[in-house]
């Protein structure tokens, strides 16, 4: 069924374009004029943005539940819960749990994929899995727990390789470079650099080895000094995608800019949310640890930062407010950057011909009304109850 998006402003990956409809089924077929071809309907933007599905490729739960538990029906309501921040594509993301609940957790994944994908499935596209550990420092483990991390070993991982999009490892741990090298000749994983205390040194052999991500940037890693300018200091000059916390906790917004003129199109926006995403104010679970959560803050009981409550579009928000950057740069670095990122981009993250109908409907202040997956409406605003 053809259908059009007329009265908004379509945000393309390059600008902004007026009075045009956008047409599509399961893909988009064209940006014209009303009447350029026969639709079955018309949407009403009312006046706001239309933008591309967002694409979160860091987020470790929502609404109560964490891909970590292995429930299928978590998965779900984790899937449906991230529509109503314009999300229509994710990858669910594993901690340092006992190595048992990270196989089942990727199993899972790899069973509910193929539904995902279809009309009768009520949530974002389930893209496959981001494996945050257990390969980390304890040293950086941040609110991932020291008893459950194990060494680099990329025969754990390589029999999932059809699952994995991307591995957080620490390339100091003995086996870390070795198993880069393994990984990246092996398969198209992505492996992403972090929970590391290494120094700029490690981090450039590591990105020579094949490494290619780092793992929310200035975040449980090494900064930049002077004399050792650290994980930091060769993210920000090394050709690597840059993961980034923008909840303005986390980092600070002073550095948006900063990392946008170093990165570019290398920048990702991500969430690294928890199961408290999208509640109130409360005690939760990460990783088997109890956290607390207050406002955008998100913390072990020795304060310990521990993930977050950011939802994906809030992000993009921080991220134009706090720089000079246009409107759809920061749609990019949450839609097309992090798509490209995990060599999804060839069906993900624009409004470009061809590609999967994911589209969002947004206002100018960032808030999400409806949220396409594959051209079926999923979530609208005014349906939510």
């Amino acid at each position: 069924m053809v259908r059009g998006i007329y009265n908004g402003i379509i945000v393309t990956p390059k600008g902004e374009i007026k009075d045009k409809m956008l047409y599509f089924d399961d893909k988009i077929l064209a940006i014209e004029d009303d009447g350029f071809m026969q639709v079955e309907e018309k949407i009403d933007a009312g006046g706001k943005y239309i933008i591309p599905g967002l694409v979160d490729i860091h987020i470790h739960g929502y609404h109560g539940e964490d891909i970590s538990d292995g429930s299928e029906e978590g998965l779900r309501i984790m899937a449906k819960g991230i529509l109503e921040n314009g999300v229509s594509s994710f990858l669910p993301t594993t901690m340092t749990v006992p190595w048992d609940e990270i196989v089942a957790a990727f199993e899972l994944t790899k069973s509910m994929m193929p539904e995902s994908q279809t009309p009768k499935f009520i949530g974002a596209e389930i893209l496959g899995v981001h494996a945050e550990g257990p390969y980390v420092n304890p040293k950086r483990k941040g609110a991932q727990a020291d008893t459950n991390i194990l060494p680099p070993d990329a025969s754990r991982m390589l029999p999932y390789k059809d699952i994995i999009k991307k591995i957080t490892l620490a390339p100091e741990m003995p086996g870390g470079i070795e198993c880069i090298k393994e990984i990246t000749e092996n398969s198209d994983i992505r492996v992403s650099l972090g929970h590391t205390d290494a120094g700029y040194d490690t981090i450039v052999e590591a990105v020579k080895a094949g490494a290619s991500h780092i793992t929310h940037l200035f975040n449980a890693m090494t900064g930049l000094n002077h004399r050792e300018p650290g994980v930091v200091g060769a993210a920000l000059t090394e050709d690597v995608v840059c993961e980034l916390i923008a909840d303005c906790f986390h980092i600070h917004p002073g550095l948006f800019s900063l990392v946008y003129k170093a990165k570019k199109d290398k920048l990702v926006l991500i969430t690294d949310c928890t199961r408290a995403g999208g509640l109130e104010d409360g005690e939760y679970t990460l990783g088997g640890q109890p956290i607390f959560v207050k406002g955008v803050e998100c913390r072990l009981a020795d304060g310990t930062i521990a993930g977050s409550v950011l939802r994906l579009n809030h992000a993009a928000k921080n991220l134009y407010e706090n720089t000079d950057i246009p409107l759809y740069e920061a749609i990019n670095a949450a839609s097309l950057y992090p798509a490209r990122a995990i060599g999804l981009d060839g069906n993900k993250g624009s409004l470009d011909i061809g590609k999967d109908a994911d589209i969002a409907i947004m206002d100018a202040s960032f808030n999400i009304y409806n949220t396409f997956v594959r051209g079926i409406e999923k979530f609208s605003k005014g349906a939510q109850q």
